[in-house]
């Protein structure tokens, strides 16, 4: 095999950072003067503004800030400079640096706004002052931008957009910001205002609100070295990494206690709807933290809407009502991809949706506002007890006389838990209607012209999960080269997955039914597909975990594609796999596939989805 080959830099981008300068230093007072200095305030900066004629000639706004003590004013023509200068103007570099040195200023930025074209202002500095003001930065490592002079500006300013809270209009700690590198500043103005329009308006308050849930996660894990060691941030790559379960009277240690708590606050960034975590109460995140277990209203359908009939006091009718249960597939995940009769049930027939946690917000934004929604909180660890909860609460509210949509991804007979939830509720008095859905494990790889059937390539496909029941492994099946794998909730597994299937040296059988898988053939792992941001990542059997490791954080769920039809469909195509006629040896094919690469990363999702 060919030597691994990381992806090449391609130059023309900016290093993207979140920044807390501590002192700016702003040369100018026009209202781009006054725009930069907002935003340095806000980042809790100090700012200092110096401009030709001081107080007296700068802008409205700025003047209100220095009377209000935000920032200090100070006049450029008063600093001292030497006398040798044949101008003012070509002094004005050296009056800075004095002055920063006189202060003892340690400035983290500098911003020249007087040398913008059209400023309101009567005063424009010349190009030939500005390089020497640059000259000067450069000899201190102070970072400067000069307003419309690119070739001499450190850092630019990108178009941002700080989110409030929806209720009270309070900031929020949740910022967005878009750049176009230089190439169209008045398109990354209407670029921002398009993504902010598309986020949900609670959006900012679901940020604060997760800030707190992890303040207090902190606070409670103070006393314990392990929280030292452990942090969502740590884990958010991998969120679905098993954690030890709850089970056989096991007792946790603390350490077990915090990567739990962890885990379930990474989980919830991950999978909540915005809304739901915008309105969680103290309440919420005390139990979140402390119990884990159980079901939540989500607050946008909770029983406390006076418009919803579940909080009215009804006198039985001589007949009640016979409640019903459907299981019910949501697809993929793109609203579109739901059958009809999925859409009808959730519309028109459900008094309750109990909904598993990966089910999309964009499906449960369909659901009519008077219904009751909760999802559940089926974290690491916890699997089985909130199982045992859904299924309680759709029969107590079938006893009621509620229909109950019983929501899950995919198809709910494909790794759905619907044949157990059948039984149970079958054994209870209710025998539930299955609405199908669009199976994830085939709309997956058809999201990215993955076939997983294919004449001349693939005669058949196995669907198989990548863990077992409570967290054990589970026998994978043996290569067949005309035979596609495709492998569900194994993502974060993957390791063990690729070990099982490649080792020749598995000769008891206990984790690979067959013969071993070699180490070049093709391999794709599909990350919220149909999805905006679905993503799929193409290699190797032997390179598919640094490829995995280069792309970033993990993002879930995910499945995995193993197989020669993974490269069936790309560019001109390849279909004669199974022809022994055709004289092409297995690595001359993905040298082809890979274009000499290691790896392969495609993602978004295609703009005719727009039209569906």
């Amino acid at each position: 095999m060919a030597p691994t080959i990381y992806s090449a830099p391609r130059g023309g981008a900016s290093l993207m950072l979140s920044f807390r300068p501590k002192t700016v230093l702003i040369v100018g007072s026009s209202t781009v003067a006054a725009a930069r200095a907002f935003a340095a305030l806000e980042s809790d900066a100090e700012v200092v503004v110096i401009s030709k004629g001081g107080i007296d000639d700068a802008c409205e706004e700025l003047q209100y800030r220095a009377r209000q003590g935000q920032i200090a004013l100070l006049d450029l023509s008063t600093l001292p400079r030497s006398s040798n200068s044949k101008s003012a103007e070509d002094s004005d570099a050296e009056a800075l640096d004095a002055y920063i040195t006189t202060a003892g200023l340690r400035v983290s930025l500098l911003c020249v706004t007087d040398t913008v074209h059209g400023a309101d202002s009567t005063f424009r500095r010349s190009k030939e002052s500005a390089q020497k003001m640059h000259a000067f930065c450069r000899a201190r490592n102070i970072p400067a931008n000069f307003t419309d002079v690119p070739e001499l500006c450190d850092y630019t300013f990108a178009s941002t957009h700080r989110f409030t809270e929806a209720d009270s209009g309070e900031p929020t700690p949740l910022q967005v910001a878009v750049t176009t590198n230089g190439q169209g500043c008045r398109l990354a103005g209407r670029i921002r205002r398009e993504l902010v329009g598309s986020l949900p308006k609670d959006v900012g308050g679901a940020v604060k609100k997760m800030g707190t849930l992890r303040g207090m996660a902190k606070a409670a894990d103070a006393h314990d070295d392990a929280e030292q060691e452990l942090d969502e941030e740590s884990i958010v790559a991998t969120p679905n990494r098993p954690v030890p379960q709850r089970n056989g009277g096991r007792v946790e240690t603390e350490a077990d206690i915090v990567r739990r708590r962890m885990k379930w606050i990474a989980q919830v960034s991950e999978y909540w709807p915005i809304d739901r975590l915008a309105h969680m109460t103290d309440e919420d995140m005390s139990k979140l933290l402390n119990d884990g277990r159980g079901t939540i209203p989500c607050p946008s359908h909770d029983f406390d809407n006076k418009d919803s009939h579940h909080v009215l006091q009804l006198t039985p009718p001589s007949t009640p009502r016979k409640g019903r249960i459907l299981l019910v597939g949501s697809g993929p995940g793109h609203p579109s991809l739901l059958t009809v009769a999925t859409q009808t049930a959730l519309t028109k027939h459900a008094d309750l949706v109990l909904s598993d946690k990966l089910v999309p917000a964009a499906v449960l934004a369909l659901i009519p506002k008077h219904v009751d929604v909760r999802i559940a909180r089926k974290f690491p660890g916890n699997a089985e007890g909130a199982q045992t909860e859904m299924m309680e609460a759709a029969v107590e509210a079938a006893n009621r006389g509620l229909t109950v949509v019983r929501l899950k991804q995919g198809d709910p007979t494909v790794y759905g838990r619907a044949g157990e939830e059948v039984l149970y509720f079958r054994e209870r008095g209710f025998e539930p209607f299955v609405i199908p859905g669009v199976s994830s494990a085939l709309a997956g790889p058809t999201m990215f012209n993955i076939p997983v059937t294919q004449r001349g390539v693939a005669e058949s496909f196995i669907v198989c999960t990548g863990v077992g029941r409570q967290g054990k492994e589970v026998k994978l099946p043996g290569y067949e080269r005309g035979r596609t794998l495709l492998i569900l909730m194994g993502v974060a597994r993957l390791p063990q997955v690729l070990k099982a299937l490649t080792d020749v040296e598995n000769t008891t059988g206990k984790s690979r039914d067959g013969p071993a898988y070699p180490p070049h053939l093709p391999i794709a792992v599909i990350e919220r597909a149909s999805m905006p941001d679905q993503r799929s990542i193409c290699s190797t059997l032997s390179d598919i975990s640094t490829a995995l490791e280069s792309a970033g954080d993990q993002r879930p769920p995910g499945m995995i594609v193993i197989g020669w039809s993974v490269l069936a469909l790309w560019e001109k195509g390849d279909v004669t796999v199974l022809d022994a006629e055709t004289g092409m040896d297995d690595e001359e094919r993905i040298r082809r596939w890979l274009g000499g690469n290691s790896w392969r990363i495609r993602e978004g999702l295609e703009s005719v989805w727009a039209e569906f």
